[in-house]
């Protein structure tokens, strides 16, 4: 990467934080996607009159599309330039969204979202890349932590505005406002982008893995679609061949990505110290997030009976103890900073637990939980890994970050749809934090500051 050379003028600042506000709008309203409809599965379900399978498929469509072209939509950004990319994927996701508010049947939303799921994935890659090449010093630590917030608030948000937006049922609209609201953001991107980001030069240094990238996708797909359906069709034999096939893919895959000269994944970098207790830990989390916001907005509206907007509301508690305390768990003194992930999902796994019992006080610990689990998780994952490898583990850990939460959509959606329980539900949610607290122990084995280790050590 060529050093960059900060212009301190007031001209210059200004065009930096224009730059920085249509990145971080992009990122925002491509996390924004992944909760935004949950709110509205009811509506959905009602006006199309369609089943739990297929909702699950609405909300979990957009992030398998998402997860499983993330890395090719990096290398993307090395063939064509980072600044066209992040144009091309958000006139795509603008489209798409479109598409999505005018769909006049389950079957092309939950098609569209795919669309949605890829376009986010061409356009947020270069998010980071873009804020690397064009900030230094200062101003990039700014951006990073503007970058962080971004990521705390906006999948929470999302739930919020979801029920806001339905509540709202905007001339008789119902629920398409939920897709509608990003035509004007996006048509402001495609806008702006020329006019506040630099061109940038394409570096490809890695040609594209068509064939990982195939073997990738049809093995999740087997495996997560069979998943889905099944319970409603009453599992016929071929649901378990497909996910069978899926299993047996995802090792073909694995084999070939060890033997392939420019791998869509670099596995190796999973012998770093550090990196796979992360994913595990990452993998708990965010199963028990996808499963729980997807459960518990389902159980609010239907078992309930409350209105999208209250439903939606009901989540603020949750929304700004995760915002605040991922913004400002650093101020917790550095000696403990390797004890915060667990600590967070003990929080996030009584919240779980407790839910039905108090629900705000519950929703207030679950959120704190995640503030402190899902923001220095990441660092942490990747501090022992090698400089030339932080691309791949970065890679890797968010690919594992979204597949995770299509993972919890598809385990505890189902658990929840078969067994009209939330109870059970939201119990098995608490044990899979439960069981990511073990795993974050490992973790924090390898974060603790070396002082801590040496003392330890000398014991």
């Amino acid at each position: 990467m060529t050093a960059v050379t900060v212009d301190r003028s007031a001209g210059s600042e200004t065009r930096r934080g224009l730059m920085l506000a249509v990145l971080l709008l992009g990122q925002f309203m491509a996390l924004l996607d992944t909760s935004i409809v949950n709110i509205a599965m009811p509506a959905i379900g009602a006006g199309f009159h369609a089943s739990g399978a297929w909702l699950q498929l609405v909300v979990g469509g957009y992030v398998v599309a998402y997860a499983m072209t993330l890395i090719t939509g990096a290398r993307l950004g090395d063939l064509y330039g980072r600044r066209r990319m992040f144009r091309t994927g958000a006139i795509l996701f603008t489209l798409a969204s479109l598409a999505c508010g005018l769909a006049p049947a389950v079957l092309p939303l939950v098609l569209f979202r795919f669309v949605q799921g890829v376009a986010a994935a061409i356009m947020v890659p270069q998010i980071m890349s873009l804020i690397q090449a064009h900030f230094a010093g200062p101003a990039r630590a700014k951006a990073l932590s503007a970058y962080g917030v971004t990521l705390s608030a906006g999948q929470v948000a999302g739930l919020i505005a979801g029920g806001l937006l339905v509540g709202a049922n905007l001339l008789g609209s119902g629920w398409r406002p939920v897709f509608l609201v990003n035509v004007p953001v996006g048509i402001c991107l495609a806008v702006l982008v020329p006019r506040v980001i630099p061109a940038d030069r394409p570096a490809a240094t890695r040609r594209l893995d068509v064939i990982g990238l195939a073997l990738s996708t049809c093995a999740v797909l087997l495996m997560v679609l069979p998943a889905v359906v099944g319970h409603e069709i009453g599992w016929p034999l071929w649901t378990f061949g497909c996910m069978a096939a899926g299993v047996v893919l995802a090792v073909v895959f694995v084999r070939f990505e060890r033997r392939t000269a420019d791998p869509l994944l670099n596995l190796e970098v999973l012998r770093a110290r550090g990196l796979p207790a992360g994913l595990l830990t990452m993998a708990c989390t965010l199963l028990a997030l996808g499963g729980f916001l997807f459960a518990f907005t389902l159980h609010l509206q239907t078992e309930l009976g409350e209105s999208a907007m209250r439903s939606g509301l009901t989540w603020l508690p949750f929304a700004v103890t995760f915002g605040l305390v991922g913004y400002f768990w650093r101020t917790v003194p550095s000696r403990f900073h390797h004890l915060v992930v667990p600590a967070g999902l003990v929080l996030c796994a009584l919240g779980y637990a407790g839910i039905e019992v108090a629900r705000w006080p519950a929703l207030v610990l679950a959120g704190a939980g995640m503030g402190f689990a899902a923001s220095p998780l990441v660092t942490q994952a990747l501090v022992h890994v090698p400089l030339p490898r932080a691309a791949d583990a970065s890679g890797i850990l968010t690919t594992a970050m979204q597949l995770a939460q299509v993972g919890g959509v598809t385990i505890f959606g189902t658990l929840y749809l078969s067994s009209h329980s939330f109870s059970t539900t939201s119990l098995a949610v608490a044990l899979t934090a439960a069981a990511g607290i073990v795993a974050a122990g490992f973790l924090a084995r390898t974060a603790r500051p070396t002082a801590v280790r040496l003392r330890g050590a000398s014991s």
